[in-house]
């Protein structure tokens, strides 16, 4: 073979390595970009708010056809726990009897219920209280607590109510504190409107 061929041989083979090359950076390429679209899209949905952010501002719809006299349910609106209490006849007998016992009995700090639940009840319908289950002290969550027990925590003569393990704060059944008790203020009661006899909605009311 001569040097001529020989040259040209060699070069032909460098031009197909040469073409062998671009082809595989090409390829790397694209299976990299691939790579990056497949990382960057879980990576993009992270920041998206979940439904669970979405919905913690907006009203909670509960039932409350199944609470029974003297019975209590919660519901989670904000990230914080509500309590809806269907208060007997003698519950509600018992408030009128405790405003001496009380800081602020007639709801007087407004920035802890709206204008409607500044009565005894601290309700719409005297039957239902709806309250956030959050002790005004430091955040703790306080416990039912019913009338007549021997927990020493509330004291003799309780009517009913609830009582915060954290610091020994007390509340009545409308959520009124206890004179001499780390609490300042009466539990909060947030806005909530009837949409029916059997559904209550927290978060929104006729003043929204």
């Amino acid at each position: 073979m001569s040097a001529s061929n020989t040259f040209e041989a060699l070069a032909a083979n460098a031009s197909d390595h040469d073409a062998e090359r671009r082809s595989m950076v090409l390829l790397t390429a694209a299976v990299a970009g691939v790579a990056t679209v497949g990382v960057a899209i879980p990576l993009v949905a992270s920041f998206s708010p979940s439904e669970r952010a979405l919905a913690s501002g907006a009203a909670v719809e509960a039932d409350i056809s199944d609470l029974a006299p003297g019975a209590m349910k919660t519901v989670e609106w904000r990230g914080k726990p509500v309590w809806i209490v269907r208060r007997t006849e003698e519950t509600l007998a018992d408030l009128a009897t405790l405003d001496e016992r009380l800081v602020d009995p007639r709801s007087e700090v407004k920035s802890q219920q709206p204008a409607y639940a500044q009565n005894t009840s601290r309700s719409i319908k005297p039957e239902y209280l709806v309250a956030v289950g959050i002790c005004t002290h430091l955040g703790c969550s306080p416990s039912a607590v019913a009338k007549g027990t021997a927990n020493p925590g509330v004291g003799q003569d309780w009517k009913g109510g609830f009582f915060c393990p954290c610091h020994g704060s007390t509340f009545d059944s409308a959520g009124r504190v206890f004179k001499n008790k780390p609490a300042p203020t009466n539990l909060e009661i947030p806005p909530h409107k009837y949409l029916s006899d059997s559904r209550l909605l927290i978060g929104e009311d006729e003043l929204a």
